[in-house]
């Protein structure tokens, strides 16, 4: 597509980047990557920073002209979040809990009270008062031990993803000198009081593979490591039973699940294997009183619910079933009350909530908005009798409701307050089946606000996707996508397959051999968009961050005419160096997810799709590119090495501008409003490519 009458000039000084060829060979083929040189894992490297510098001064410099429409959209999203908030007191153990924003705050105070109505609250945590000093700040988990008078809590101070774990009394509000490192974040305590588990990570990987046992007092150089995985490419955490009777820790590759447990008021005894590792059986357990409940795929593909005891859990043969495999209902998980079960399910893309009782009856708890997310929310306590569900849609803000587990009725705790002039009845919802190039039908949620919309093919539209994991992007409220609807947008989720959206096969024809699929199903919904008049194809946006940030490298490499402008966020584009590489965080546990390239056949798999290594010489949109300088899940060079590949082979004089925040990780931002600026970036950057 040509660019259309930008307001911003083109700069022709963009960076350029040196070209330094290296050669990769592997199954005797041969590959040369001239900007392998940017990869520094210690981020110290002069030449890597001063070109990634240059890449921002230039960014900067390009859209200028568009800097106060980014401000103007910055300051709409501000405005529209309420200053002054505070999340639903939730009862757990003796007190209840919640947490306060207030005024410019970019973090939460954490408190407690011994009523609902928090008239007594007690401040635990201000997180504002810890994060002060540093550029990046996210708190991990916070932890209170079985007699609530002592805290753990972890931080991450550099995007990494790397925690260090503190300690305080919070009968004296003195911290205690206890420290621990390089954690996953998670803090588990025993019963005793007195006693923690943590998982440590390998700082190269960033993988957690062992698990410590840190008694208070003492120095982490002290710790016992209790557990090692061995096996690289399985996903390790710690939790802890619904009845606080085991310490759990969970290990998870793509397509395998191992558990181990400890009695909670043994810390001195040995974790041991809950059943054998079985290679493909996925599963998630949980333990209330005497039954062990198990969510599982065996025999079971969109998995079913089985019960156990303490003397049969770890031979499967002896399980009970609870609720059956379906064909077309995906069971996403369960939460134990001890007179109720609520069972987490999908169907047809919808979720959906089923009340279970002591006499097996159930009860479906029903939605009624064309498409929406839901979810079980915080519910510690298994003697309540309601439970905690959240409730949004493209068109109704968060909300939080407490379900009547007897009846079903449902009490709006909590709504989401959208300031200004947002009214849901403004704006239309619709769910669509679009029918992808292979015969099939690919579900599609769509959103635009009335007195705007057109089916007559004049809308701009922006298409979301992501695609990968399993993890499904359900269709839930933004406040921030308003800025884009009141201007006329068409916004759409593409639930590509990849997701679980529809089911266990959803997911499985959507990575490995199969992954073309998630790429073919979003470039055939904007196809269909188009066609059924939902947009202006002069007009049509796309954007996706990680895994969705390799979706937009194959999208734009596959059908770059299709898109005006596209937004790539610290995205996963150097698919095949990357899976080659075991150092590279993430790697070895995703080899289930794209294949492993040391395969011929997999190697053949990704190569042919991999976005660096399928850049070509041809016209592309225009692009947007931001990523952290600390991101742990995808290095901050696969971008980089990207672009520069990119400025070398396109053919177009289409805007591409690539953004580093060299304080951030990931997740991008820290803080609830700078979080925003990049959101107001991404926007300013498509509004203006309507000029």
């Amino acid at each position: 597509m040509s660019r259309p009458d930008f307001s911003l000039n083109l700069l022709p000084n963009f960076p350029i980047a040196q070209k330094q060829p290296h050669k990769l060979t592997t199954h005797s083929k041969a590959r040369t990557d001239n900007y392998y040189w940017m990869r520094d894992d210690e981020r110290q490297n002069e030449d890597v920073l001063a070109h990634l510098q240059a890449e921002n001064t230039y960014c900067d410099e390009q859209l200028v002209a568009m800097k106060p429409l980014q401000n103007t959209l910055f300051e709409e999203l501000k405005a529209r979040i309420v200053k002054d908030d505070n999340t639903v007191p939730v009862k757990d153990g003796k007190y209840w809990y919640h947490s306060e924003v207030r005024g410019d705050d970019e973090y939460s105070r954490h408190y407690r009270s011994t009523s609902m109505s928090a008239d007594d609250k007690q401040l635990l945590l201000d997180v504002n008062e810890i994060a002060d000093g540093y550029e990046f700040f996210e708190l991990g988990e916070v932890a209170l031990s079985s007699c609530e008078q002592l805290m753990a809590y972890s931080e991450d101070t550099e995007g990494r993803r790397i925690y260090t774990v503190h300690f305080k009394n919070i009968e004296t509000g003195k911290m205690l000198s206890d420290v621990l490192e390089n954690t996953e974040g998670q803090i588990v305590w025993a019963n005793d009081n007195k006693t923690v588990f943590y998982v440590k990570k390998d700082l190269q990987t960033l993988l957690g593979y062992q698990v410590f046992r840190h008694e208070l007092g003492s120095k982490q150089s002290q710790d016992v490591m209790v557990y090692e995985e061995q096996d690289s490419s399985f996903f390790m955490g710690l939790g802890k039973s619904r009845d606080e009777s085991l310490i759990i820790i969970d290990l998870a590759s793509t397509e395998t699940n191992d558990t181990w447990v400890l009695d909670a008021n043994n810390p001195n005894g040995e974790f041991k294997a809950l059943m054998p590792r079985e290679e493909g059986h996925e599963f998630d357990v949980d333990k209330l009183g005497d039954t062990f409940y198990i969510v599982t795929n065996w025999h079971a593909k969109n998995f079913r619910l089985m019960t156990a005891t303490t003397e049969t859990i770890s031979d499967k043969t002896q399980w009970l079933e609870h609720t059956p495999h379906r064909r077309n209902v995906l069971l996403e998980g369960v939460e134990l009350f001890n007179n109720f079960l609520v069972l987490s399910e999908r169907e047809q893309g919808q979720a959906r909530f089923v009340v279970v009782n002591q006499q097996n009856k159930r009860m479906a708890l029903e939605f009624v908005d064309p498409c929406y997310y839901a979810a079980i929310a915080m519910n510690p306590e298994p003697d309540a009798q309601t439970a905690r569900i959240y409730y949004s849609s493209l068109t109704t803000p968060g909300s939080l409701y407490d379900v009547d587990l007897t009846t079903g009725v449902k009490t709006l705790l909590k709504q989401q307050k959208v300031l200004g002039s947002f009214c849901a009845d403004d704006y239309q919802s619709e769910r669509l089946m679009v029918i992808a190039r292979d015969g099939i039908k690919v579900p599609v949620s769509v959103v635009y606000r009335k007195d705007s919309f057109k089916k007559e093919g004049t809308n701009p539209l922006f298409q979301y996707g992501y695609g990968a994991y399993g993890y499904t992007i359900d269709p839930s409220f933004s406040s921030t996508s308003l800025s884009l609807l009141d201007r006329g947008f068409v916004y759409v989720i593409a639930h590509v397959r990849g997701s679980e959206m529809l089911g266990r096969e959803w997911y499985e024809q959507g990575k490995k051999e199969f992954k073309q699929n998630s790429f073919n199903d979003f470039i055939d919904v904007t196809k269909a968009l188009i066609e059924q008049g939902y947009c202006d194809s002069n007009k049509v946006f796309a954007s996706g961050g990680s895994a969705g940030g390799l979706l937009m490298g194959a999208v734009v490499n596959q059908a770059p005419q299709l898109y005006c402008g596209v937004g790539c966020h610290v995205p996963f584009l150097d698919v095949l160096t990357t899976m080659l590489d075991e150092s590279i965080p993430l790697t070895t546990n995703e080899y289930d997810e794209w294949g492993n390239p040391n395969e011929p056949q997999f190697y053949d798999v990704i190569e042919a799709y991999s976005p660096y290594d399928n850049i070509s010489a041809q016209a592309y949109p225009n692009i947007l590119v931001t990523t952290g300088l600390h991101d742990s899940q995808v290095q901050y060079w696969e971008p980089m090495k990207w672009v520069a590949k990119m400025r070398e082979l396109k053919t177009d004089s289409n805007i591409l501008v690539f953004k580093t925040d060299m304080d951030a990780g990931h997740g991008g931002a820290s803080g609830r409003f700078k979080s925003l600026e990049e959101k107001a970036l991404e926007m300013a950057f498509f509004i203006a490519l309507l000029n």
